[in-house]
């Protein structure tokens, strides 16, 4: 599932291809696409016609665009393989297209969302006060959003009494680190996945917060971590990060610091790559 910096990369390629542009029509052409719009598809092409796209924007793992004329947005998840594209508009319909926007303009490209497993999806949703999409108002604020507030990010995470790769991963704590930037950041921090977040010091929160920041940078400023060709930004290129990994995906080789042969471990349907001699087990208490 694309992680902080892919979906930034995406938001960045809206801001540039679509930002201000005026929806002329909207194709529903797979109900799922859309399923998060409760009204259904037809309602969510009428009341996007006619309005005026903002500049989009980001939290976590989400983007949403806001709608000039109504206090409201359109937001959208990529789940596992959707694809926003800012394609020709003579361009042929790809095999998995869900939902095309056409423009109000002579610039001759539309918005497509494209995805293959149909987990993703659009949907409008009102605006709160903040300036949110009402049913993300409670998802925390990520790591590179110069507002977060690493003070209250360490007395969250020893209050949770949980461990470190879980307190990662809870998008109400922090958002946007998914499996990939986990394991990166921790490796950078000797840290193992099930450390104790309790015992945390703020120097530590901190080492931990400056590795996560400084992963995810790295990642977009590469395009992102492309495995397959399910995640592209708006012009359909890859990510080259999955060249610089450290950790996720290299079960059985050598670890980049110490050259101990690096562990895959099942963890929570997912899973979790580590150094056994770098990142220790916590002792049993």
């Amino acid at each position: 599932m694309p992680e902080l910096p892919e979906v930034e990369v995406v938001r960045r390629g809206l801001e540039r291809w679509v930002s201000g542009r005026t929806v002329d029509t909207v194709d529903v052409l797979h109900p799922r696409a859309v399923r998060r719009h409760l009204a259904g598809g037809p309602d969510f092409a009428a009341r996007l016609t006619g309005l005026r796209l903002g500049t989009a924007m980001r939290r976590g793992k989400y983007l949403w665009i806001p709608l000039d004329e109504i206090s409201a947005s359109l937001l959208g998840h990529l789940g596992m393989s959707g694809q926003l594209l800012v394609q020709p508009s003579d361009a042929p319909d790809e095999k998995h297209l869900r939902v095309r926007v056409r423009f109000a303009d002579d610039l001759g490209t539309e918005l497509r969302f494209v995805d293959q497993r149909t987990f993703g999806g659009l949907s409008l949703h009102d605006n709160t006060p903040e300036g949110l999409p009402d049913v993300i108002a409670h998802i925390a604020r990520d790591p590179l959003d110069p507002a977060f507030d690493d003070a209250a990010f360490h007395t969250a995470l020893r209050l949770r009494r949980t461990t470190v790769k879980r307190a990662l991963l809870d998008q109400s704590l922090i958002s946007g680190v998914g499996n990939i930037y986990a394991d990166e950041a921790l490796w950078r921090s000797r840290l193992h996945y099930e450390r104790p977040t309790a015992a945390f010091t703020r120097p530590r929160t901190a080492e931990l917060l400056g590795h996560v920041r400084d992963v995810m940078s790295e990642a977009l400023d590469q395009g992102g971590t492309s495995f397959d060709s399910l995640y592209v930004n708006v012009n359909g290129e890859s990510g080259y990060f999955d060249r610089s990994l450290d950790a996720y995906g290299r079960e059985d080789q050598p670890c980049h610091r110490c050259g101990t042969p690096m562990r895959r471990r099942p963890w929570m349907n997912r899973s979790s790559y580590y150094c056994p001699r770098c990142q220790r087990p916590p002792r049993p208490a």
